[in-house]
């Protein structure tokens, strides 16, 4: 086994070095209490791993300007290093796409690195995006992955100093068999493993580490004025308008309340109840005598970590069915609860065979961080995977209406339903042909992943999505319909997370496949009455077609009334008293250049007139007027240069989009 997988699958009695790196000593007890393969201790011996430790006495001992400053010097240096790889004349021996790929991969890795100095606040916020692959290259979500399994440890003495402050007496007066060494380390705390005294049950007790609000406290006014800078300079090239200071202030309510380990206790209760009958999902028992704020004690549930495929099999137990199980455990939790684990990553997730026939079951653990999404944001999702199943692009449009994802902007909707009907169009064939295909020969077609697509392939699929839908695509991204709720955040988190952890499990694993026909299906259970599904189909088909030989009847009688409305309007466009107004959406777009160009052109001859008058005043020796001057006609040179970058950019914008 390679150390690499090694350090992924077991967390590891580790100190700091002498050189600020970490040096993993001696293997322990596999994180999240997995069950995992057996590994060569001499894989673990004397192996430096070049992590930063993370000291938490540092970050509480450093003032709110020098930590303010800390925060700031760290995000101004990534940005300029990240504007820096698009720079072509900065690459020695010539621009490559090796290259720049090098220098993202180095980025990523000082990105991860820095996150860890700046301590809990920032590596939870690196934990969030290391799966958004919707938002960061590849590059930085394999750096970013790293911090769910390679956060040191803070020493045992404090974590018992700790447990002495919120117990109210020694540890060892409660438990028995205290395990020095932690079962597992994370951002915000780390596990122990004990014995109870009273009953002698195995459990694991959760220690937070120390001055984490204080932390965040400082952490987080920072991030907020970062999140208002993105506001601001975010494009919103993809017609979407993302709040930024909502999305923060969602993470922000999650972070606190993870700081209150009785908040998590009640969240693994409120979530135990919600699968309370299902016997392929097991959530660990909370022990209250011995949870408080900084402290959590919970059964010891050992499992193997869902990611471990060999594990599983050796288990006897189908990956696949596991794949689907954490698939639909969590479409339950969004589409009939509202109440979600928002992070189930592998860590969090784990499989064991406690279940009555022994196929398998979820252990789920961590229930720090939960999101709640309402009724209505709620009913509008499960509406869209119904919509998405049955390929009809208007009620998929109303379905984003209710969730507030596409707001009426009074700009027309036309381009935004073509669109979804186009990519509803591409969903379906897609569906079928691989149904067809696992049909053919199952075996074949899951052996492997699917194939990356050729360069000249991509050009085509590019080619026919512009050719269909070009100057739709042109029309959503100028009138931004699309919001982005702050609720959906750890929604879209999640379902990448379970995607990744499908695929895994299953080589051509495809959420799409299970998420659509069983939001159907939830959607046929929610009935008030409940009918039996067949009935409930039969009953959504029949409503559908009476619906439209209502329209058809109404039709007939108004038809007479249609026609002379028809002729009255024509009439009126003849005489002229009725006006048409055309989009014309090449003129818009050359009407939004000109007066982009009209305003380069007024403030270029500012900075000209400006420029004028300081050779004057300076020649005339008022050199502090002539300064004055000058600084002006740079200003609004420096505007008119912006402003005709901008230009450059539509225009390249429209070129990409429309194939030119």
């Amino acid at each position: 086994m390679t150390l690499e997988n090694a350090l992924a699958s077991v967390d590891s009695d580790v100190v700091g070095d002498a050189d600020g790196g970490v040096v993993v000593k001696k293997e322990t007890t596999p994180k999240a209490f997995v069950n995992a393969k057996t590994i060569d201790e001499s894989d673990f011996e004397d192996v430096v791993v070049s992590e930063p430790p993370l000291n938490i006495e540092r970050l509480k001992s450093v003032g709110t300007i020098a930590r303010s400053f800390e925060i700031w010097s760290f995000v101004v240096a990534f940005v300029f290093r990240r504007v820096f790889i698009g720079v072509k004349w900065s690459y020695k021996g010539g621009y490559t796409e090796e290259k720049r790929i090098a220098r993202l991969e180095r980025l990523a890795s000082w990105l991860r690195k820095g996150l860890l100095r700046l301590g809990p606040t920032f590596i939870k916020v690196g934990q969030q995006f290391s799966t958004r692959v919707d938002v960061l290259s590849p590059q930085f979500i394999r750096e970013l992955e790293k911090l769910q399994d390679r956060v040191p440890p803070f020493p045992t003495k404090l974590a018992k100093e700790i447990l002495d402050e919120e117990l109210g007496g020694p540890v060892e007066s409660f438990f028995d068999n205290f395990e020095d060494t932690p079962l597992a380390a994370a951002s915000l705390g780390q596990v122990h493993r004990a014995q109870m005294k009273a009953t002698g049950e195995q459990v694991i007790i959760k220690v937070q580490r120390p001055g984490l609000k204080e932390i965040f406290d400082i952490d987080l006014k920072n991030l907020r004025v970062i999140a208002k800078w993105l506001q601001k300079v975010d494009p919103k090239n993809d017609g979407a308008k993302r709040d930024w200071v909502a999305i923060f202030d969602e993470t922000a309510r999650v972070l606190y309340d993870e700081v209150d380990y009785t908040n998590e206790a009640k969240n693994a209760e409120e979530f135990k109840k919600q699968f309370t009958g299902d016997d392929w999902i097991k959530v660990p028992r909370i022990y209250w005598e011995f949870t408080k704020r900084r402290t959590l004690c919970m059964e010891y549930a050992p499992a193997t970590k869902i990611n471990d495929v060999e594990a599983i099999k050796a288990m006897g137990i189908d990956p696949d069915r596991m794949a689907r199980l954490a698939v639909e455990a969590y479409l339950q939790q969004v589409l009939r609860f509202g109440f979600f684990h928002a992070d189930p990553h592998p860590g969090n997730v784990a499989v064991d065979k406690g279940d009555p026939e022994g196929k398998g079951r979820l252990v789920v653990y961590d229930y720090g961080m939960m999101g709640r999404i309402p009724s209505q944001t709620r009913d509008g999702l499960l509406d869209l995977f119904y919509a998405t199943y049955e390929g009809q692009s208007d009620s998929a449009v109303k379905a984003l209406m209710k969730m507030g994802v596409l707001v009426d902007t009074g700009a027309d909707l036309t381009a935004v339903k073509r669109t979804a009907d186009f990519f509803l169009t591409q969903f379906d064939a897609r569906i079928n042909a691989q149904k067809k295909a696992r049909e053919t020969n199952k075996e074949e077609f899951e052996a492997e992943f699917k194939a990356p697509r050729t360069k000249e392939e991509k050009q085509q699929v590019r080619k026919r999505i512009l050719s269909n839908i070009g100057e739709d695509l042109l029309v959503v991204s100028k009138d931004q319909p699309f919001r982005f709720p702050a609720e959906f955040t750890f929604v879209v988190r999640a379902f990448s997370v379970l995607d990744g952890i499908g695929k895994t499990l299953n080589k051509k694993f495809d959420i799409s496949e299970i998420a659509a026909p069983y939001a159907r299906n939830l959607l046929i259970e929610a009935n008030p009455n409940s009918l039996p599904p067949q009935v409930v189909t039969a009953q959504r088909d029949w409503l559908r077609r009476a619906d439209a030989q209502t329209k058809a009847i109404v039709n007939l009688f108004k038809g007479p009334d249609a026609i002379y409305d028809i002729a009255d309007t024509m009439r009126r466009i003849e005489t002229g008293k009725l006006k048409i107004r055309v989009r014309a959406l090449e003129a818009e777009r050359a009407l939004d250049r000109m007066a982009i160009m009209q305003g380069v052109t007024i403030q270029a001859l500012l900075a000209a007139c400006a420029t004028n008058i300081g050779v004057v005043l300076y020649v005339s020796s008022l050199t502090l007027y002539a300064q004055c001057a000058f600084g002006a006609a740079g200003l609004l040179a420096f505007k008119a240069l912006t402003g005709q970058l901008k230009v450059a950019k539509l225009l390249k914008k429209e070129n990409s989009i429309l194939g030119a």
